[in-house]
């Protein structure tokens, strides 16, 4: 891993889950993403990692990601991936709806057109 210093790379401030495998590992760890780069992330979780663990992580929209771990502070830590990512590609609404990866608080937004009675609002 060469000893370059890359905090200045533009990474996206957000919060998505994400599953991550650890390397000779059968289990998924759930972690969340706290900021995406390009060239990695930082992770959040009780999955108890160390610096240099070889590792995959599955992010929405992009599928598995290898890489390593390069820092760790408390439950959280940073993954340099092996190759670059497209994060504007894990920002995005998946394509195909699927249960497990669509929070639950997401409902339809509005009044939607042949739903209830428009006069019989209630007024709160």
């Amino acid at each position: 891993m060469p000893a370059v210093d890359t905090r200045n790379i533009s990474r996206d401030s957000l919060f998505l889950m994400a599953d991550l495998r650890l390397e000779g590992a059968d289990s998924l760890e759930r972690v969340k993403v706290r900021n995406l780069s390009a060239g990695g992330m930082m992770a959040e979780g009780s999955v108890r990692v160390m610096r240099g663990a070889r590792l995959s992580v599955k992010l929405r929209n992009i599928e598995w990601v290898d890489g390593s771990v390069a820092w760790v502070q408390d439950n959280r830590f940073g993954i340099a991936f092996d190759h670059e990512v497209d994060p504007a590609q894990a920002r995005s609404q998946p394509t195909s709806p699927d249960e497990s990866t669509t929070p639950r608080f997401v409902r339809t937004a509005g009044f939607q057109p042949g739903y209830g009675e428009p006069d019989k609002l209630r007024k709160i």
